[in-house]
């Protein structure tokens, strides 16, 4: 199984990004799919995570500005960033639950970078 991560750049403050993190392999099903982030500096933090139900949770500092959204049929996690603010400056990596016929168990993204900056 590997994840590939796309959408990072360079926004100004106030501007959007969309994040994608699609999944390939052997992959029989998905269960939690989430975003994370680390901060030069600082620890990896949770962003949002979306359950196979369609359950969200989100981290207060980006309630209300992040959206994260998946695609079942095509493995896939999105992150859609509105409103950004210079802290939310990180390497954002995806991670995928995903169930192959040997196990279950969590996949990382490689991560890609956002920079907000005026």
């Amino acid at each position: 199984v590997q994840l590939q991560a796309s959408g990072g750049g360079l926004v100004q403050p106030g501007g959007s990004l969309r994040l994608s993190c699609a999944a390939s392999g052997s992959i029989l099903g998905t269960k939690v799919m989430g975003w994370y982030r680390q901060a030069p500096g600082a620890p990896r933090e949770l962003v949002a995570t979306i359950a196979s139900s369609g359950t969200t949770n989100y981290a207060d500092s980006v309630k209300g500005r992040f959206t994260i959204s998946r695609d079942n049929a095509e493995n896939t996690v999105y992150l859609q960033m509105n409103s950004l603010k210079l802290a939310d400056t990180a390497v954002y990596y995806c991670k995928i639950e995903c169930v192959t016929i040997l196990n279950r168990k969590d996949y990382w993204g490689q991560g890609t970078l956002v920079t907000v900056s005026s």
